[in-house]
Order: C-alpha cells, then sequence, then structure tokens
C-alpha cells in the first residue's frame, strides 16, 4: 500500500491515539458523575479497556497508513512518527490488561471509576512523552503521567503499606523532576532553545569552554532524571516501595509501561539532542554503559535474595531496566546505531506482555488470599493450573529461555552490544540472565514442585484477571516466531532518530 502523505492527516487525526486515551478517561468522569453510587464494574472496566484497545488500533492504523513518516505537530513540540507509534502501541496493551484485570481485583474497593480515570490520564501522558519533541514537552507529559501514577500506588487507603509507598514514590519523584527541569534549564541556558533539534544544531556550532561545563552538569541531570523514571541503579530506591506496596495491577502499569516511557524519552533526547560526534562536556553513552552494567548485577542480585515474589518481580525489572540501557550504551559509533537502538525497542514490547503477566498473576493469587512468600505459592498448580502455565512462560521468558518473545530480544540485545563493541555489557547480559533464570525457578518449582505448605482451596477463578492473564502468556509465546513482524518497525522507527 502506498503510504499517505502526511499532509493529508490533520494534527487531531496524528494524535488519535493519545486522544483515545484521554477521551476515555473524561467519559469514567463523566459515567461517575452522573451515577457516583453505580456498582456495575463491567462498565467503568468495560470503557478502560476499550478505550486502551482504540489507542492500539490507531497507533497502528497511523503506522501503516504513513509508513512512519514523521509528522510535526504544534511547531515542533510533537512529533508522531515510527517511534511515537511503536511505544504508543506497548502503552495501549499493557493499559488494556490492566484495566481486564483489575475488574475483579477492584471488586470491593470504592472509587473505581477514579482508578480507570487515573490509568488512562498515565497513559495519556506517556503517549505524549512518545511522541514529546522539545524539552518543554518532555517534562509537562512526564509530570501528566507520574502525577496519576503516585495516586494509583497510594489507592488502597486503608492499606497501610500503600500509603507508605505512594508518599515516598512521591517524594522521590519530586526531588526527581526538580532535578531533571534544573537539567533542561542549564540546557536551555547554554543553547537557547528547547526544541530537540534546535538544541543539537546549535551544539553542532560548538560550545565555549566557559559553558562546557555548564552544560555537561546539564547533561548529566537529565541523565539523571531519565534514569529515575526507567529504575535504574542508583536511582531504583522507590521502585520497590512502590511495586510491592501498590495494587499489583498497578505495579503491573508501572513495571512495564512507565518504564518503556522512561525510555523512549532517553531514547529522543540524547540520540536527537546530544549526538555522540558532538562535544558536549560529558560522555553520556559512557555514563549509560555504567548505569547498564550495575543495574544490571544489583536488580539481579537483588532478586535472589528475596522471598516475597512481588518484591522478586519489582528488583527483576530493575535487573531489566540495565538489559535495555544496553541499547543507549552501545551507541559508540563502531556499530549500526539503528539496529541496537531498535534491540531496546523489540526487548521493550516484549517485555511490556511478559513482566505484566507476571505480575497480575500476583494480583491473581492476592485475589485468592493464597501469601505473598515462595512458601505460599507452594502446590499452587494442583489448584490452578492453566495460570501456572502462563506464569512458568512469563518467568522462564523473562530469564531468556526459547519458550517466548524473551529468547529473542535477549538475543538482539546480545548482538547489539556485540556490534556497539561494548563485550563487557555483553557478558554483564549472559551472566545476569543466568542468573535469573535461579530465582524465577524458585517460583516455578513451588508452583509444580512443592506440596502446600498449608491446606487452601479456590472457591473461585476471576474471569477477567484469567483473561488478562492467559492473553498476555499467548502473545508471549506468539512473539517468539512472530517478533520478526515487529524487528522491521523497530529498526525503521529508530533509523528515523539517526
Amino acid at each position: 500500500m502506498i503510504p499517505l502523505q502526511t499532509t493529508e492527516l490533520s494534527a487531531l487525526a496524528a494524535i488519535a491515539p493519545t486522544l483515545a486515551f484521554g477521551a476515555a478517561s473524561l467519559v469514567l468522569l463523566v459515567v461517575d458523575s452522573i451515577d457516583p453510587e453505580a456498582s456495575n464494574r463491567g462498565i467503568l472496566a468495560g470503557i478502560a479497556t476499550v478505550g486502551a484497545l482504540l489507542a492500539v488500533l490507531a497507533s497502528g492504523f497511523i503506522l501503516f497508513t504513513t509508513g512512519g513518516e514523521p509528522i510535526d505537530l504544534f511547531g515542533g513540540q510533537l512529533i508522531v512518527d515510527g517511534m511515537s507509534l511503536f511505544f504508543t502501541f506497548i502503552f495501549g496493551s499493557v493499559t488494556a490488561l490492566v484495566s481486564l484485570a483489575s475488574y475483579d481485583y477492584l471488586r470491593d474497593n470504592p472509587y473505581q471509576a477514579e482508578f480507570y480515570s487515573l490509568v488512562l490520564l498515565a497513559a495519556t501522558g506517556m503517549s505524549l512523552m512518545a511522541a514529546a519533541n522539545s524539552f518543554a514537552t518532555v517534562f509537562v507529559s512526564l509530570e501528566l503521567s507520574s502525577l496519576p501514577s503516585y495516586a494509583l500506588v497510594a489507592y488502597l487507603k486503608r492499606n497501610r503499606g500503600s500509603v507508605e509507598a505512594g508518599m515516598k514514590y512521591f517524594l522521590i519523584g519530586a526531588l526527581s523532576s526538580a532535578v531533571l527541569a534544573y537539567g533542561i534549564s542549564l540546557v536551555y541556558g547554554v543553547t537557547g532553545s528547547l526544541l530537540l533539534p534546535e538544541v543539537a544544531r546549535a551544539l553542532s556550532g560548538g560550545v565555549g569552554d566557559g559553558l562546557l561545563g555548564v552544560l555537561g552538569i546539564g547533561v548529566l541531570m537529565v541523565v539523571g532524571g531519565v534514569a529515575f523514571k526507567t529504575a535504574s541503579v542508583p536511582f531504583h530506591f522507590w521502585a520497590p516501595e512502590a511495586y510491592e506496596g501498590a495494587p499489583a495491577p498497578v505495579s503491573a502499569f508501572l513495571s512495564s509501561a512507565s518504564k518503556a516511557a522512561g525510555f523512549v524519552v532517553a531514547f529522543r533526547v540524547f540520540v536527537t539532542a546530544f549526538p555522540v560526534e558532538a562535544n558536549i562536556g560529558v560522555d553520556w553513552v559512557l555514563a549509560f554503559q555504567v548505569l547498564a552494567f550495575v543495574t544490571m548485577f544489583v536488580g539481579n542480585f537483588a532478586a535472589a535474595t528475596q522471598e516475597n515474589v512481588k518484591r522478586m518481580l519489582a528488583y527483576s525489572s530493575i535487573g531489566h531496566a540495565g538489559y535495555v540501557l544496553i541499547a543507549l550504551g552501545a551507541l559508540t559509533g563502531a556499530g549500526d546505531s539503528e539496529f541496537i537502538l531498535g534491540a531496546g525497542m523489540l526487548h521493550l514490547v516484549v517485555y511490556g506482555f511478559m513482566n505484566t503477566g507476571a505480575f497480575l498473576f500476583v494480583a491473581l493469587v492476592e485475589y485468592w488470599g493464597v501469601g505473598r512468600t515462595f512458601e505460599d505459592y507452594n502446590g499452587l498448580a494442583t489448584q490452578a493450573p492453566m495460570a501456572c502455565v502462563a506464569m512458568t512462560v512469563f518467568l522462564f521468558s523473562l530469564a531468556g529461555l526459547p519458550i517466548g518473545g524473551g529468547f529473542l530480544s535477549k538475543f538482539f540485545l546480545l548482538m547489539a552490544a556485540v556490534d556497539g563493541g561494548v563485550l563487557l555489557l555483553a557478558a554483564a547480559l549472559v551472566i545476569n540472565s543466568a542468573l535469573s533464570l535461579y530465582y524465577y525457578s524458585r517460583v516455578v518449582r513451588a508452583m509444580w514442585i512443592e506440596d502446600p505448605s498449608a491446606p487452601f482451596d479456590i472457591e473461585s477463578y476471576p474471569t477477567g484477571l484469567y483473561a488478562a492473564v492467559v492473553a498476555a502468556a499467548v502473545v508471549t509465546v506468539a512473539l517468539l516466531p512472530a517478533l520478526g513482524l515487529f524487528s522491521d518497525v523497530a529498526f525503521e522507527a529508530a533509523a528515523t532518530l539517526f
């Protein structure tokens, strides 16, 4: 099919996925205002799920009709291209799974319309982050994503752990936002522009020695802001507390969609605004190499020491942030930059399904009131074999075994590290994947081999949660042979940044 010219799409049509998230959020608030005492959970969950699916379909349609050609909006503040649409697909998929699962998880909780509305507002901010082409829109969309996230973590108001986690997340998030804003101000002071391409153009002319140090500090502060959003070491302290205290569907949402949003900002900002060949007073590629190495080891070694399954997954998600950081740390100029960045994008799309599914399985277990430790999972397969098969798929795919798309996405990352000449990161990826197999296997052994430590009986099998878990497992397995459908899109989207 011949791609349409970009001028044939209006601004509203180009940002249709973002509008789908925002419109669904507003519809939920209207429904709640008309009948605030409504107990029809199905309508609320349905509106949220349909809104997210519409965003997925819209992003796919625009990507197909435009061929990923960039569409500048609002004076270049936003750019709708293959990368923004690729990541919006991830956000929409995760949001749909989380909304579907929350139908059962929130069965006895009040303010359900507000919950779904906050999830969709956060997804709206994430989709804008993917399209942000200016430091101004980066910061505003980041806050639009973060503020609802703080409330979602503290949603269980009568649960002390949830409220405490929300407070810690808010305080650390406010600090990181201040650091990011200050870093942006330093970059603006040196370059005189907030538009990413204009910043790069200003740097291409050279920066005076007196301002080079200021620019370098600003770039490092931006690195810190991105590292917080992606839960990279040493800016990861909020993640285990937030993921453990939050409702499990919220943990799934933050650890998958929010992390992907942080990475799309990193990809666009550093590749577009700070070209590797430019002299900016600091080597950001080296900074990301250090972050990737440390994040992989700290995340996986910490996960290996946990006895709480949800907390183990939280530290595991930190380790996966280290894997994706390879896509930035390998941009040394020695290899194929499009392939390297595309490899990181491919891992994020697979991670969006397998990690979301793993956290939703934890939500399912919490729904049953079984417990949160490895020991509590003993013998669970005798009561829920289908769900345990799905969890086994998620965990082994996260470890990189050839049971799901995680095997191929890690292979792409390994090849990217080798192509970029960062063999130390390639070795770290292999070592940490082997280590992760140890603690993922503990959950599998508990479910399938160990005898129950105490008698328990599962009385109901919630439709929404089960459907979300099984759907995520099916996609995770399907991505093993079908990842090639995404690879061309990812590599072409990455190529537009160079």
